[in-house]
């Protein structure tokens, strides 16, 4: 039919067409979500890094770092953890030092590449004897528009000892804020009756929550759950391992309708993962994954795709300019 129409008119809606279609293609590419994870890679002094996927199954490097560790009395940024909410910005905590810190890291971000200036919430400074305090964890509570960060301290002779010496005696808190300003009392998150750290919280309804944690005592080290009605508890009825031993650093992607929980297999020097519909019945997907070699315990969120484009486009024009740089001064 077009062929009847004058050229020029058939010119106008071929580009038409044409720019329709690439219109189109790039709003759904933008509205693409894909999963990130935060990382970093041993000794932890290099800064934040991020791997991505787009089925929670197979995962890929983003090259770069994006925030460097400055703050603590050992600068570390080790296990980061990051939420994003309903206004867009993006919330990051982190472990600060192996040992001698009160609080843990907080920064934030509306793309991932530009952080506000780093800052210890000092979350232990009433229990000057806290040995240190370990992975925090942020979940963002939007019933209460609040967030909750659980983290690992060990407060000697505080607790019933174990097997663990008293240095390694962990127990798990938590506090409360809505602004990282203003930032509620500490107080305890979960006691099983012995050590545990690197705790993380799901919700899976209203007034349904579970929490996956590592029981860090001899000879276990391996991760089970617990459930609540509350995201801050209490939590109860803790359940049998469903990991191998020597694992840590649990994190979770939800694919459909199963929930992917992905943890640190140390021992092995490789990324584990089981999958369950219901916390209760496990099954191990280690072989099915795929995980970059060197990445550690991090947090799985989801953002569009285009978040990814622009940071791997920054990454490439940061190489550009050092390169261009390196030419200028000759070396």
């Amino acid at each position: 039919m077009m062929n009847y129409l004058p050229r020029f008119i058939r010119k106008n809606i071929l580009i038409q067409i044409i720019v329709m279609t690439i219109i189109t293609f790039s709003a759904c590419n933008s509205a693409k979500e894909l999963y990130i994870s935060t990382s970093f890679h041993e000794p932890a002094n290099e800064g934040l890094r991020f791997i991505y996927s787009e089925d929670g199954i197979k995962w890929d490097s983003i090259p770069g770092t994006w925030l460097k560790p400055s703050i603590g009395n050992q600068p570390v940024l080790r296990d980061p953890s990051i939420v994003s909410t309903p206004d867009g910005v993006f919330h990051l905590v982190w472990t600060t030092s192996w040992k001698g810190d009160l609080g843990f890291g907080y920064a934030n971000s509306k793309d991932l590449m530009n952080w506000s200036e780093p800052r210890m919430i000092d979350v232990m400074k009433n229990e000057p004897t806290t040995v240190n305090v370990w992975a925090p964890e942020i979940f963002y509570d939007d019933e209460k528009k609040e967030f909750v960060v659980v983290w690992a301290s060990c407060v000697p002779n505080r607790f019933e000892k174990g097997i663990e010496e008293e240095e390694n005696n962990h127990r798990l808190f938590y506090i409360t804020t809505k602004d990282f300003i203003t930032i509620s009392e500490t107080k305890l998150f979960f006691d099983p009756g012995y050590s545990s750290i690197d705790a993380i919280i799901v919700k899976r309804g209203k007034s349904d929550y579970v929490s996956v944690f590592k029981d860090n005592t001899r000879p276990n080290r391996n991760l089970k759950v617990a459930f609540s009605k509350s995201p801050t508890g209490p939590y109860e009825n803790p359940s049998a391992t469903f990991t191998p031993g020597f694992c840590e650093g649990p994190t979770i992607a939800k694919v459909n309708k199963e929930y992917l929980i992905f943890y640190d297999y140390y021992r092995n020097f490789i990324y584990g993962a089981s999958k369950t519909k219901d916390f209760v019945t496990f099954t191990d997907i280690t072989t099915e994954i795929s995980i970059p070699k060197g990445h550690k315990h991090g947090t799985i969120f989801k953002a569009p795709a285009s978040l990814v484009n622009q940071l791997k486009k920054t990454y490439e024009l940061t190489i550009k300019k050092a390169e261009q740089s390196l030419q200028i001064s000759g070396k």
